[in-house]
């Protein structure tokens, strides 16, 4: 019987204990979503470790959004966050590292396994823009990693099944492959048929608008970039088990 792990993309505490509420095996904390995630403070980290339970802690070790070519000033920036998760116990770090040419950066990459030493080191979708998914594969194995986080180099995870299936068949259990990016209740049961992949990393999240009842909208906290600063979305305890039991109910596997 398949042993199915869900990961849940917390942007807060609050995601987390959803998360855990919900029933996820694990989950990677970060800041800056709308970047694709960036490295979450020490507060943060320190207050999710603290209330997690017995739901898995992973912390993204990202300084900035944007590309994965790091200068020596950021690499220095994530050893230092890396000593800081594992400082405050957690269980995991997420990062990943290109050449301006798009191969993995296999120089960084070993400075900063070196420094996660003891926790578990997922290669994050940093593997969705590399240049040879393939070549990539393998180096990341001979790095160490214990996990890929990737949609298959494609918008979506679904969209990616074709490239995921091919790769699940390349990692032959030499290395745990992470669906994500767009995985929801209605395609995970499809995209775990149709690739093997058995763990998958979703956020769960839904829109909450806030409390605050004096609001001044026309100023924007991001200058000339304007959102919605009376809303903002979080994990729910309801999608989480929702996406899970999508999964669990079509494959007949139980928790």
């Amino acid at each position: 019987m398949k042993k199915y792990q869900f990961e849940i993309c917390a942007n807060s505490v609050e995601s987390c204990l959803a998360a855990q509420a919900g029933g996820a095996h694990r989950v990677e904390l970060c800041a800056g979503i709308p970047e694709g995630g960036t490295t979450p403070s020490y507060g943060e980290i320190s207050v999710a470790r603290e209330l997690l339970t017995h739901t898995r802690l992973h912390v993204i070790i990202r300084p900035r959004g944007g590309d994965f070519l790091y200068s020596p000033i950021e690499v220095r920036t994530m050893l230092k966050d890396i000593e800081a998760a594992h400082r405050l116990k957690a269980d995991g770090v997420v990062f990943g590292c290109l050449t301006a040419d798009g191969e993995i950066d296999l120089s960084v990459m070993r400075e900063l396994m070196h420094a996660s030493k003891g926790m578990s080191v997922t290669f994050h979708r940093a593997f969705d823009v590399c240049r040879n998914p393939q070549k990539a594969m393998e180096e990341i194995i001979e790095l160490g990693c214990h996990r890929i986080l990737t949609s298959g180099q494609q918008p979506s995870a679904e969209k990616g099944i074709p490239l995921l299936r091919e790769m699940q068949e390349q990692a032959a259990e030499r290395i745990i492959l992470l669906a994500g990016c767009g995985v929801n209740e209605g395609n995970i049961a499809r995209i775990a048929k149709e690739t093997g992949i058995q763990e998958f990393h979703f956020s769960a999240r839904e829109s909450v608008r806030s409390p605050m009842t004096y609001k001044n909208e026309s100023v924007s906290m991001g200058g000339t970039i304007h959102i919605d600063e009376y809303e903002r979305t979080s994990t729910t305890v309801k999608r989480v088990r929702e996406t899970i039991h999508a999964l669990h109910s079509i494959v007949g596997n139980k928790k």
